[in-house]
């Protein structure tokens, strides 16, 4: 009995700690310092810097106040827009970050009439034939169609709001603060990045939009190479299932369709692209996005989707770049091996195969299992496992392998 006292007083006192660190006022008044990398805690600071980052049209996907891939990429991509090249949060970047923006954080937000009334589908069918039977694809509660309303992961909505049911118009309840604008300009060309899983757009000047990472296709169904053009933009499209895409799991061999609705498989909008079966469209599944496999079309979060719509047209360009991402069946990426060679400040630059500069970074690529890299008369070879090694060329230079 004592022990279990004891537990009980542990538990409760963590619970605390924990509401207490996701108070408004913490999230809303964080200051820098070196953010938790662990990808189970919601942290405060992160959630100010996924907001400022959307706010800046630097999307991380589903706002999540934990650290991932996506969150790392957005922020790799924000820091090459103020020329400098790094996927780790720093003060500088931080700081850049907090001057663009004086609005909280979060902010209140009292639930509507709308935004419990339904219907909702009790559950979605795993089996795409089995969608085709259903009115709608809606939202399976108020809850879901909240989180998705302020661009949040449902753990984080309920983590703001400990006890709250999401399903009583009139409720004031803690939210993402994410002004839903339009882009700047109208969308000139985009590049989707099939080995990084990301997009971007461009305006007419050339100067970048935004950035959203993204699903580009599967080994099984590769996205296409090379340029294509916009055909067209429908909202709460329907689905059409053609059998020639003999997609994995689908068994039957004749066409169906599925009814519009957040939850039908290509979202809430379809950019249709030049290329039969080729688009851009969101998705009922945020959290996975960046993190799985797609049919061969290009897969973003249903609000980034609509917002990238808004901003183009027809013709608009889409350049296809980079190879084919490797995933597992379970969505996790194949891993490449970053390779990186850097001098040190003193003593004469090293040469290598691949061409030296007088920079401190050399040398950056990706290596797929199987892929060499040959430096200085050495060959070091990725072995497919995760690895972080580091390797001294004559003393003058490192050879890091991450």
């Amino acid at each position: 009995m004592r022990v279990l006292v004891i537990l009980i007083s542990v538990f409760l006192l963590v619970c605390a700690a924990s509401g207490k660190s996701l108070e408004a006022d913490a999230i809303n008044n964080a200051q820098w310092s070196e953010p938790s990398l662990s990808k189970k805690a919601i942290n405060p600071l992160l959630i100010k810097a996924e907001v400022l980052l959307a706010r800046a049209h630097f999307s991380s996907g589903e706002i999540s106040g934990k650290a991932g891939e996506n969150l790392n990429k957005t922020i790799g991509a924000f820091a090459e827009a103020q020329g400098k090249e790094s996927e780790k949060l720093d003060q500088q970047l931080w700081d850049k970050l907090v001057s663009m923006s004086a609005d909280p954080i979060v902010v209140d937000y009292t639930i509507s009439e709308e935004d419990v009334r339904g219907p909702f589908l009790e559950k979605i069918p795993t089996k795409m034939e089995r969608m085709k039977d259903l009115p709608r694809l809606a939202y399976t509660s108020p809850k879901e169609k909240l989180a998705e309303k302020f661009q949040m992961s449902p753990e984080l909505l309920s983590a703001l709001n400990p006890g709250e049911k999401f399903d009583s118009a009139g409720h004031t309840i803690v939210v993402a603060n994410i002004p839903k604008k339009a882009l700047p300009e109208k969308v000139a060309r985009i590049t989707v990045d099939k080995t990084n899983q990301e997009l971007r757009a461009f305006g007419p000047d050339g100067k970048l939009l935004t950035y959203y990472p993204a699903t580009v296709g599967s080994e099984q169904k590769p996205a296409p190479s090379g340029t294509l053009k916009v055909t067209a933009v429908k909202n709460n499209p329907t689905y059409h299932y053609n059998p020639a895409y003999a997609f994995k799991g689908v068994r039957t061999k004749q066409p169906f369709t599925i009814q519009p609705g957040p939850n039908n498989p290509v979202g809430l909008v379809w950019i249709g692209l030049t290329g039969e079966g080729y688009g851009i469209h969101g998705t009922p599944e945020p959290s996975k996005v960046g993190k799985t496999q797609s049919h061969g079309c290009v897969r973003l979060t249903n609000w980034d989707a609509l917002q990238l719509a808004s901003g183009v047209s027809k013709g608009t360009r889409v350049d296809f770049i980079g190879e084919q991402n490797r995933r597992s069946e379970g969505g996790r990426k194949r891993r490449s091996l970053k390779v990186v060679l850097e001098a040190t400040v003193w003593g004469e630059e090293p040469t290598s195969r691949l061409g030296s500069q007088m920079s401190k970074r050399l040398i950056s690529r990706h290596l797929n299992p199987g892929q060499g890299l040959g430096i200085d008369g050495a060959t070091f070879m990725r072995n497919g496992s995760c690895a972080s090694q580091r390797y001294s060329l004559d003393g003058r230079s490192r050879l890091d392998l991450q």
